[in-house]
């Protein structure tokens, strides 16, 4: 019975060190260039995190892709991808928008971030950051154009992959409005998503 005992109380030690209370989630974004890791911040964006992750476990974001790399002179820049907001098999409703006066995060390098048109419309597309960006973090009035973006992460490994993803080959024709030359020739394939 002792011996019982002790082997149960081991097993339930490793549950609990294998994952330590209050650590945010993990998440591994499997790609055709390489794996990318991110950190949700779901303590700091419970609303935009939350949408992520259920993206994630229910496996929406598998076999979609990054399709857009928006990069500057010096190299900097971001890359976007997750479900399009034409694929609607794939989209679950837009959520509130979380602007970073409410959650405290910042648009800085390795940022991941969500995409929308106008605040409230973000759904299962996302970003994340080269360099930082703090043109889209919210102002404090937060109102309109002046929103800014919901950040809610960051990436703890594989910004190499990031960065590679950014100096793909754009189409300078493709694209509409502020993202015109900006679309990958190839896409890079997201194959799947998944919590760590």
């Amino acid at each position: 019975m002792i011996r019982r005992t002790s082997v149960f109380v081991l097993a339930l030690f490793a549950l609990t060190a294998a994952a330590p209370p209050g650590r945010a989630p993990r998440v591994a974004i499997e790609t055709s260039e390489g794996r990318i890791v991110v950190e949700v911040a779901e303590k700091q964006a419970p609303i935009t995190a939350g949408n992520f992750l259920r993206y994630v476990d229910q496996k929406r974001l598998d076999d979609t892709n990054f399709y857009r790399a928006a990069r500057n002179r010096l190299g900097q820049g971001l890359i976007q991808g997750g479900t399009r907001n034409n694929d609607f098999r794939r989209l679950l409703p837009a959520i509130p928008h979380e602007p970073t006066t409410k959650t405290g995060l910042h648009h800085v390098d390795g940022t991941l971030s969500m995409a929308r048109n106008t605040p409230g419309t973000a759904m299962g597309e996302f970003f994340i950051l080269v360099g930082p960006a703090p043109s889209m973090d919210a102002n404090p009035r937060g109102k309109g154009d002046n929103a800014g973006y919901a950040a809610f992460g960051h990436v703890v490994s594989g910004m190499p992959v990031v960065k590679k993803i950014l100096n793909g080959r754009v189409d300078p024709k493709a694209g509409r409005g502020a993202m015109k030359g900006q679309m990958l020739i190839k896409p890079v394939k997201i194959i799947t998503a998944r919590r760590l």
